[in-house]
């Protein structure tokens, strides 16, 4: 006689329970197999960070224990004498990048709430795919572009423009060479402008419709609502992409190097030739004949390293004190 426990409904009923806790096994496994990969891979990261600092600050010693923290202030770079300081590429840096990210973010915020608010479809498509194209086209492109035309045009319209009615300003004054920190900031600006207004669009596509309908309910204006509304909302994810973008203006070489003059001096003038932290490792660096000298070269990518760390860490922090000041968790 055939019993419950054999009939073909049990009999089924007991294989999909069976079926089940091998599936919920097998996920299991899975699941513990993915988390492990992850921590390999943040793991690997975290390890290749800390073997880049520890490998910088080992070649730079030399450089280290000869210039103690007067490398950080100094202006003197001289390979026949060595004696080496890294106060005008600093200052190259900064003021480069400066210029860059405000220009960029002032442009790439305005054309980001314009395509993501603003303009129709038949715009907005086209023109956003042409703003992520300008992303993908290679730096020394952008440096010949900067060399060949960007500067003349600085040099022949621009400068001498800003020069008549500004130049009762330090920033403003002095000969026009065509190359120098502003000509670089602007093709920097150029440079990043499209990740600023990429991430941007996407953030600001992103809020809810939900508090532009409400907005204007309440009697705003698109305008209004945009400004007061929309880009409060995604102000934090803004702020990522601004220092996103910054953190390549910091660490732009060949394009900064074409088009800034390369001249280790600190200049006021925005028109005067400069260098970067970037530019003089790429342009000396096969050109280092002492072991000080490549030491002080490595110190300055150290020093680079520690800036794009810096500004990258104060951005997260930046952007935890905007979410929390939101309501949000970080």
């Amino acid at each position: 006689m055939s019993t419950e426990l054999d009939s073909p409904r049990t009999l089924t009923a007991a294989r999909g329970r069976a079926a089940q806790r091998g599936l919920t096994t097998r996920q299991a496994v899975s699941d513990r197999a993915f988390r492990v990969a992850l921590l390999g891979a943040t793991l690997l990261f975290v390890a290749l960070i800390a073997g880049l600092f520890v490998e910088l600050v080992h070649g730079s010693w030399e450089s280290i224990v000869t210039f103690g923290a007067g490398f950080l202030w100094s202006s003197e770079w001289n390979p026949v004498t060595n004696h080496f300081g890294a106060l005008p590429f600093i200052y190259g840096t900064v003021v480069s990048s400066a210029i860059a990210i405000v220009i960029a973010g002032v442009v790439g915020i305005s054309a980001a709430v314009f395509l993501a608010e603003f303009a129709p479809a038949v715009v907005a498509r086209p023109v956003s795919f042409f703003i992520e194209l300008l992303a993908a086209v290679p730096s020394v492109v952008f440096g010949l572009w900067g060399l060949f035309v960007l500067a003349p045009i600085l040099s022949q319209t621009v400068e001498p423009f800003l020069q008549r009615y500004l130049g009762f300003l330090p920033l403003f004054s002095g000969p026009i060479y065509g190359v120098g920190l502003f000509t670089a900031g602007l093709l920097l600006a150029l440079m990043i402008v499209p990740t600023v207004a990429a991430i941007a669009r996407d953030l600001i596509q992103a809020v809810p419709n939900e508090l532009r309908e409400a907005s204007i309910a309440l009697g705003a204006t698109r305008w209004e609502t945009a400004t007061r509304v929309v880009l409060p909302s995604a102000r934090a994810g803004i702020v990522g992409a601004c220092v996103l973008a910054l953190g390549r203006a910091l660490g732009e070489t060949i394009a900064a190097t074409m088009v800034i003059g390369n001249r280790p001096a600190i200049s006021a003038s925005l028109f005067a030739p400069g260098y970067t932290l970037s530019s003089v490792i790429a342009n000396e660096f096969t050109e280092a004949t002492s072991s000080i000298y490549l030491s002080a070269l490595l110190e300055l990518g150290l020093i680079l390293f520690v800036v794009s760390v810096v500004v990258n860490g104060g951005a997260r922090v930046l952007m935890w004190s905007m979410l929390r000041s939101l309501g949000r968790r970080p």
